[in-house]
């Protein structure tokens, strides 16, 4: 299953600044830290903390967070399903960047050990 180019585009417009609470919700409930979130973040695409601030201030979209991130080497590893969608199947390379962050909260909110999401080989 391969997402349309309407939810691509929808993908690409959304605001990290609208996401990110999400994501703090749900690891927090889980028993997990805003700083294991921002690490796992940090792991995928080299923002800190203070720059994941900057971004959320500044209200930018999926297109540009990613545009400005650079990529773990080792995202290429991230793989499952997330949202209905085979991460490592996606083939718009956007969507699947998204996909590939969602995968990482997910898997901190579902309580695994932070050195297997962060795929240290």
């Amino acid at each position: 299953m391969e997402p349309s180019d309407k939810h691509n585009e929808k993908m690409a417009q959304m605001t990290f600044a609208s996401v990110y609470p999400l994501y703090l919700t749900k690891v927090i409930k889980k028993g997990r830290t805003k700083k294991e979130l921002d690490l796992v973040i940090e792991w995928l695409t080299s923002f800190d903390s203070k720059k994941i601030k900057e971004l959320i201030d500044e209200k930018v979209n999926f297109q540009t967070f990613f545009e400005k991130a650079k990529l773990n080497k080792n995202a290429h590893l991230i793989t499952g399903m997330i949202c209905g969608y085979r991460v490592e199947e996606i083939q718009n390379p956007l969507t699947q960047k998204v996909r590939y962050l969602d995968k990482l909260v997910d898997e901190l909110a579902k309580g695994k050990a932070i050195e297997k999401i962060l795929r240290n080989v």
